[in-house]
């Protein structure tokens, strides 16, 4: 199954680039970084600040996060919605300096809540069977 925008809540998401666009901790709204590890309730998303990088553990539950996702999946996706949430500015008038990780021509975001997210990852990800993410 290709990676698109509508079935990357089916996907492994290690790797994936990703930015926090709402939290119940205010201090993790705008964090932007890649997934390093992913458990049934958190993300362990790998930070970098002024070339030393930190890994920080947030709970799917009352977080959404945003992915970008790149060539040909981004390329069917293009078109409205596809525009980062945070791409201009930060709750509070701050300014957003930098793009998303591997943003450019062929990219898409996806914006997914993190209560679509509360499984296992291998069950979320399964292909075959009864699984409730199919």
């Amino acid at each position: 199954m290709a990676l698109t925008p509508e079935t990357l809540p089916r996907h492994e998401l290690n790797g994936l680039p990703v930015r926090i666009v709402e939290s119940d901790d205010a201090t993790r709204v705008g964090l932007e970084g890649r997934v390093v590890i992913e458990t049934t309730n958190t993300l362990s998303i790998e930070v970098r600040d002024d070339g030393e990088s930190r890994v920080v553990m947030v709970p799917k539950s009352g977080s959404v996060f945003e992915f970008t996702i790149t060539d040909d999946a981004a390329d069917a996706a293009k078109g409205s919605g596809t525009a980062s949430k945070l791409a201009d500015t930060q709750p509070g008038g701050v300014e957003q300096s930098e793009t998303p990780d591997g943003a450019g021509e062929d990219v898409a975001y996806v914006t997914v809540d993190g209560s679509r997210l509360l499984s296992r990852p291998a069950r979320r990800t399964e292909t075959n069977g009864d699984s409730p993410w199919q």
